[in-house]
């Protein structure tokens, strides 16, 4: 259908300077000054159809060529959005946030815009060229080297204008990443930023790239801004031409004035022909930039690969088991974590404490597979995370990232996020009160249908950290892994979410990261990491016997008095 409205829409088109031309020969007789009025009316009234016929057409192929392009638009951000979900973290460092927000968006748009353009053109224009040229080679022969001439100067102006500019597209993208890199990040950091008066030096380095960015646009733009002056030479010095020669040949040939206006009108059609092809060679190369950026995405095959189904059910005793593990994240030369191995139990808290950088996140984050062992196996259920489908074994997991991420929308959806079937309502609630959310919810304005923005900046850090936390309850996981996840709440608070928690977990395995001593105490299991090795492992009390490092750490965490007493207790 695409293909028959263009050729409509061209075929009217060139049918015009046709008739136009008998209307000058025929129509008005030259030679005495006599017309033929009824003939003037019968061809005027046929140009007015091709005309209107001509315009459908043209309607008719802008309308199906962006509906296509936008469909081709829709699908090529589709697999983006899949691809990207499919990373782990680390590919997504490798891009950087910025940049996939860059690719999914700008990058697509621009591509879409110009197989938009490439639909209609790409069809119209060489029908609408070679069709001007026949009939305009037809009318006046001895005529066609100006169109030769015409033509030659617009393909050296194409090429010309190719060379200067395409190799700015490439950089110009690279500073909408950086552009955009910066913006995110200072939006994000905005409170940072200001607590430590460095909006100036933030405002600076923006300048800086966004000087950059402006000097290459302005160059691309003077390099585009060529074509109209060209192109208004090119079309000037093709008219003055066809009427000089058209002139000339009045002298003895009275019916040449037709010849000659349509031979201009073809002219034209044919400079319109290739200025269109101009801007879409000058398009193209921008579009096949932001294309090649789409691919990089697409065919980059991430570094952890999931099965397609298994370890889906629930086990009856669910586990979680460390042995041998290594890991060194990508490009790094030295390892993070050297030999790591435990067992955490159902119904048993093991926790993991430890100095700054001694790879405690790390260790968690291997878990549900954000990263892949580098050596050894991470084993859930005792089977290997890398026999689960991605599915299936973030079904079993319950995370509470060290950053309480909200999602924009409400209460009542976030806690609900991981949620499906069941007594929502009964789940949303229990779980709001086990997090010790409960009380600050019900002051909310809408209460559980009160919104959340992105991030969940517009409630306090701890309220954020125990929607999370109420996220993960109420979807009931065998294992729950809190990164950090009770370091914004009070110590009071603390103690008594994790002693409403005691009875929610007593069939599954709780994995506790903390920096305070008092935060896991309790636990049945505490693995002490120094430098990715693991360098003691036991109850709070065994530790404090037999482990300098945990020792280390309850004294910079206690009281001296205090800290005697536990050394009492544990018989150290």
């Amino acid at each position: 259908m695409l293909v028959s409205a263009v050729a409509i829409q061209a075929y009217g088109v060139l049918r015009l300077p046709t008739l136009m031309s008998q209307i000058i020969n025929q129509g008005i007789v030259i030679n005495d000054g006599a017309g033929d009025m009824g003939f003037i009316i019968i061809t005027g009234l046929k140009m007015l159809g091709w005309a209107v016929l001509s315009a459908a057409g043209a309607l008719l192929s802008s309308f199906l060529s962006s509906k296509i392009g936008a469909a081709i638009g829709r699908d090529i951000r589709d697999e983006m959005f899949r691809k990207i979900m499919s990373f782990s973290i680390s590919e997504v460092d490798n891009f950087s946030t910025a940049s996939l927000i860059t690719r999914t968006t700008n990058d697509i748009a621009t591509v879409q815009q110009t197989l938009m353009m490439m639909l209609s053109m790409m069809l119209r224009v060489p029908i609408m060229a070679i069709g001007a040229i026949a009939e305009a080679v037809a009318l006046a022969p001895d005529m066609t080297w100006i169109l030769a001439l015409s033509v030659g100067t617009l393909i050296v102006f194409a090429i010309l204008i190719l060379s200067l500019a395409m190799p700015k597209f490439m950089i110009f993208q690279k500073l909408v990443d950086k552009i955009n890199l910066l913006t995110r990040e200072n939006l994000t950091g905005l409170r940072v930023i200001r607590t430590f008066n460095n909006q100036g030096f933030e405002e600076r380095k923006f300048d800086k790239s966004n000087s950059e960015l402006m000097k290459t646009d302005m160059f691309i733009g003077a390099v585009m801004s060529l074509q109209s002056p060209v192109m208004m030479l090119i079309f000037n010095g093709t008219s003055v031409l066809c009427i000089w020669i058209g002139i000339s040949h009045l002298t003895f040939d009275a019916s040449y004035l037709g010849k000659m206006i349509a031979f201009m009108q073809y002219a034209v059609q044919v400079i319109m022909s290739f200025l269109f092809l101009t801007v879409l060679f000058v398009m193209i190369p921008r579009a096949s930039v932001s294309a090649k950026r789409i691919r990089e995405v697409l065919k980059t095959k991430p570094k952890i690969l999931w099965k397609n189904t298994g370890g889906g059910d629930r086990a009856m005793e669910p586990t979680v088991e460390f042995k041998n593990v290594s890991f060194k994240y990508p490009g790094a030369d030295e390892n993070v974590l050297i030999d790591v191995s435990f067992v955490a139990k159902a119904g048993e808290t093991t926790a993991f404490i430890g100095s700054t950088g001694s790879g405690k996140s790390t260790l968690i984050n291997l878990v549900p597979r954000f990263y892949e062992a580098t050596s050894g196996e991470v084993l859930v259920d005792g089977v290997n995370v890398k026999d689960y489908s991605s599915k299936g074994l973030m079904k079993k997991i319950g995370l509470v990232p060290q950053k309480g991420f909200l999602f924009s929308g409400t209460v009542k959806s976030n806690i609900l996020y991981g949620v499906d079937g069941g007594d929502i309502e009964k789940r949303m609630k229990e779980a709001a009160r086990i997090a010790q959310s409960e009380e600050f919810i019900e002051k909310m304005p809408e209460k559980y249908d009160s919104r959340i923005v992105e991030g969940g900046t517009n409630v306090s850090g701890g309220q954020r950290q125990r929607i999370a936390i109420a996220r993960a309850i109420a979807k009931n996981p065998e294992i729950y892994v809190f990164d950090d996840a009770f370091s914004a709440l009070d110590m009071k608070t603390d103690k008594i979410l994790r002693e409403a928690l005691k009875p929610v977990t007593k069939n599954s395995v709780t994995l506790i990261v903390a920096q305070r001593i008092s935060t896991i105490r309790d636990a049945e299991q505490i693995v002490v990491l120094d430098k990715g090795k693991v360098v003691g492992k036991g109850t709070h009390l065994q530790l404090l016997k037999k482990c300098n490092v945990y020792r280390e750490i309850c004294r910079s965490q206690l009281s001296e008095e205090e800290f005697r007493k536990e050394l009492e207790n544990a018989g150290a």
